[in-house]
């Protein structure tokens, strides 16, 4: 079975970072939106599980899988929905003859596309200040550079990865992407921008993902004022990644909660 359900597993720092994303102040995720993950030992990975609010997680609101099984299914290809949520569904490990059971989110692909990458902390989520400006048709080109040094040193050179249907085909979507850029860099990218849909911050730690997901919302607002007072003047993309890349910028961006230099 891909999936269990297994409280005792999840960390209690997955539950402490999934309320704080799920704040209603902080306007990332409504109702049942979003969700996080985090790798466990042993190839496995506990992911929020599907109609459960970020703002009131509890453990038992996750479920425990194998990250080696859904990932041949993105590399493998030709799977459908319906066998997805199969794969998705969990039963309680104590209580296998009950009718319990508990679901993984549907987005859990994009979490498994971005452990497999390296990532040992993931969260996704729906800011109304990024959805929005991933919203219209000139949201690829509105991303493409940055606008201030700290977007450069803290978001890095973001993935785009145009609408596709949660589920399958997000997955498969997420998976081109991240690979491509996987096999440009040798890294993975620190957030994935989802078209009409929100963000995916990738990170080492939890503090990681919060800063990249916090800065990612500081970088749609400065969009959307810069766009309503002209026309933005983005950063020179070489110029953005020589800072990106300075030593004394990875060491800020450590204490600002990122790991990865």
């Amino acid at each position: 079975m891909t999936f269990t359900h297994q409280p005792a597993d999840v960390p209690a720092e997955l539950v402490a970072l999934t309320r704080r994303l799920g704040d209603p102040a902080a306007d990332l995720v409504v109702l049942a939106e979003g969700n996080t993950s985090v790798r466990l030992p042993g190839d496995r990975f506990a992911v929020k599980a599907s109609g459960s609010r970020m703002d009131l997680a509890e453990a038992g609101d996750f479920v425990v899988g194998d990250l080696p099984e859904l990932v041949e299914v993105l590399e493998r290809g030709g799977t459908d929905q319906e066998t997805l949520s199969r794969l998705l569904s969990a039963v309680p490990v104590r209580e296998r003859t009950e009718a319990i059971r508990h679901r993984a989110s549907i987005e859990t692909l994009v979490h498994v596309v971005a452990l497999a990458a390296g990532a040992d902390w993931v969260a996704h989520t729906h800011p109304t200040a990024i959805v929005g400006l991933l919203a219209v048709s000139e949201a690829r080109e509105l991303w493409e550079a940055p606008l201030f040094p700290d977007e450069a040193v803290v978001l890095g050179e973001p993935v785009w990865v145009p609408y596709a249907a949660p589920g399958i085909a997000l997955g498969a979507g997420v998976h081109a992407a991240v690979r491509e850029r996987l096999d440009r860099d040798g890294a993975p990218p620190r957030l994935v921008l989802l078209g009409n849909h929100g963000i995916v911050a990738l990170g080492a730690s939890a503090a990681e993902v919060e800063t990249i997901t916090t800065m990612a919302v500081k970088a749609a607002r400065v969009r959307a004022v810069a766009l309503g007072a002209g026309t933005p003047a983005p950063l020179g993309i070489d110029h953005a990644r020589e800072l990106a890349g300075r030593p004394d910028e990875a060491a800020r961006r450590t204490l600002l909660g990122g790991t990865r230099t």
